[in-house]
């Protein structure tokens, strides 16, 4: 007669803690780019480090800044990428930042980070820690004959105003003394109950260029010219711009250190945007902390050491 023997096997603690950490291991290799609904019309970089970092076993899910009902628990980490209309909506931007910041991800860069560089105000600190800036006035609702007085004063044929939160030079405005009325009237109709940034034009933006140098964790890593297209203003690819690689020298990459360290905390990324002066001097035009394109295809090495420094987070957050 067959006797049939059932076996029921109880894991061990040991065995159960093995099987968490798996768990805990998957949990820790997944991470997101925040980016937008839609990158149509746009250049972007970011998808050459995702390819090294799920070489890596580390997954990559791109989630727009926009989704609805996102579990961001599921991420050890979530990465600001290319949100590149968050000035549409910046108050629904920085709540759904908000909303990641009290998850268990990690926003990268830091929420405080954000907060201090999402309004262009940060450029009065700089500036008051000794580091040089475009000459720069913040006017609320500026007037058109209040535009058209600035050229006398600040002895400029040429200025460039701005909203001071903005990005991709989205309500860019290059205002000239020739420039006719409607011209003004149309730029006090943009920023009316806006505060406008307001700055002399910087020649060499044109003769030459503006200098991106582009640093992972406070390190530098590698630089890129922009330049306008002929007739043009805005450097951005999108509106035309030319890009090439650059090495910049040893005093410049210390300009942007210095201009970096004003930062309240740490980066895991950050572009510092320099332009040159009539006297040849340095000045930030911006410093980019939030969803810059860091330039990764101009830098064979790029997309490698931003992965690092991802990878190392990781380490760290484990």
């Amino acid at each position: 007669m067959a006797i049939e023997i059932l076996v029921f096997f109880f894991p061990s603690d040991s065995c159960r803690s093995a099987c968490d950490v798996s768990k805990s291991d998957n949990n820790m290799h997944k991470i997101a780019f925040l980016t937008m609904d839609s990158l149509d019309g746009f250049v972007a970089y970011d998808g050459l480090v995702r390819e090294i970092l799920q070489d890596r076993n580390i997954t990559v899910d791109e989630v727009s800044w926009r989704a609805v009902h996102v579990n961001w628990d599921q991420y050890k980490v979530v990465v600001i990428r290319s949100p590149w209309d968050y000035q549409q909506a910046p108050d629904e931007f920085m709540s759904t930042l908000s909303t990641i910041e009290s998850s268990t991800a990690v926003l990268l860069n830091p929420l405080e980070v954000v907060r201090w560089n999402v309004q262009k105000t940060y450029l009065r600190q700089l500036q008051d820690a000794g580091v040089a800036i475009v000459p720069t006035q913040w006017l609320t609702s500026p007037k058109a004959s209040e535009l058209m007085n600035l050229f006398p004063r600040e002895n400029t044929s040429e200025i460039v105003v701005k909203p001071i939160v903005g990005a991709n030079a989205d309500d860019a405005f290059r205002l000239k003394t020739g420039d006719t009325s409607e011209s003004y009237q149309h730029v006090e109709n943009v920023f009316q109950n806006r505060t406008a940034l307001v700055q002399p034009f910087v020649d060499s933006v044109t003769a030459y260029g503006e200098v991106s140098l582009i640093f992972f964790e406070g390190q530098y890593s590698h630089s890129v010219l922009k330049k306008p297209k002929t007739g043009d203003f805005r450097v951005q690819e999108e509106h035309g711009g030319r890009i090439e690689s650059i090495t910049p020298d040893q005093d410049l990459i210390n300009f942007a250190t210095r201009a970096l360290s004003v930062v309240p905390c740490s980066t895991l990324y950050a572009r510092i945007d320099v332009v040159f002066l009539d006297n040849n001097q340095p000045a930030i035009m911006e410093l980019e902390l939030i969803e810059p394109s860091l330039y990764l295809s101009y830098d064979s090495a790029a997309p490698g050491r931003f992965a690092d420094v991802i990878e190392a987070r990781l380490r760290e957050l484990s």
